[in-house]
């Protein structure tokens, strides 16, 4: 049998973490083709899956390997409390793109314009896995893939299609984005094509991100609240567009 670190450490260049026994639960769930799974404690690890996640638990059955506490901290950057990490490889950028593209469409793209936040990132990852959204696009610097995301995603980056592109390769369908200035949301249904746009909390959109807007919007605030989180804004939003098929 390979040694389970040595594997880690000649696939981890490549390859995506998932940090915890949730990021692993996810990613075998939504079909992430997962390389290397190691845990401190495989008994435990297993007992969680019986309690939570009994569907996906012959696949970590068969995939993790027990391995001394100290080998386990080396591989991660901060170990987990559930001490179960994993390596996944990540989807090809080709399927993620077909995705996006992919018309009609039956659920929205959410696009973070320029984020600064890794973990906002990731939660927003989670929401837009958890209400079925086509996709999630950040424009920018941010990598959505970074450890930090994919931790704060909770392995959901598998389970919707996950890219950095550039305002002109935004996926089609009409630009609904967020600004102070915008139509109330309350008075507009959102399509199930939209491209939802969401500013940086700390400068909103960029300037080519404006220029592609089709519908200027806003979220429902109380007087002299400055914004919203980011990832509240989007929960709302695409609550809102979950609503109205109700």
């Amino acid at each position: 049998m390979t040694d389970p670190a040595a594997r880690w450490h000649r696939l981890a260049g490549s390859a995506v973490l998932l940090d915890g026994f949730h990021a692993l639960k996810h990613a075998v769930r939504f079909g992430a083709e997962v390389t290397v799974a190691v845990t401190t404690d495989r008994g435990a690890a297993l007992a969680l899956a019986d309690e939570l996640a009994p569907d996906v638990r012959p696949s970590l059955d068969a995939l993790l390997t027990e391995i001394p506490e100290p080998v386990y901290a080396s591989l991660v950057p901060r170990p987990h409390p559930t001490a179960v990490a994993a390596l996944a490889v990540r989807p090809s950028r080709a399927a993620n793109l077909e995705r996006l593209a992919r018309v009609p469409r039956t659920a929205p793209v959410v696009v973070l314009d320029q984020p600064r936040n890794l973990g906002n990132a990731g939660a927003v990852i989670r929401l837009a896995a958890g209400f079925g959204a086509t996709g999630v696009v950040t424009t920018g610097t941010l990598d959505p893939w970074h450890p930090t995301v994919v931790r704060g995603g909770a392995g959901l980056h598998f389970a919707t299609a996950v890219e950095r592109l550039s305002v002109d390769e935004l996926p089609p369908g009409p630009v609904f984005a967020f600004d102070a200035e915008g139509d109330d949301i309350r008075g507009v249904k959102l399509p199930d094509d939209a491209v939802l746009a969401f500013g940086s909390e700390r400068s909103g959109l960029s300037a080519g991100l404006r220029a592609r807007t089709d519908h200027l919007l806003r979220l429902p605030m109380r007087p002299q609240v400055s914004s919203y989180n980011l990832a509240t804004s989007v929960g709302m939003t695409l609550y809102h567009w979950s609503a109205a098929g109700f």
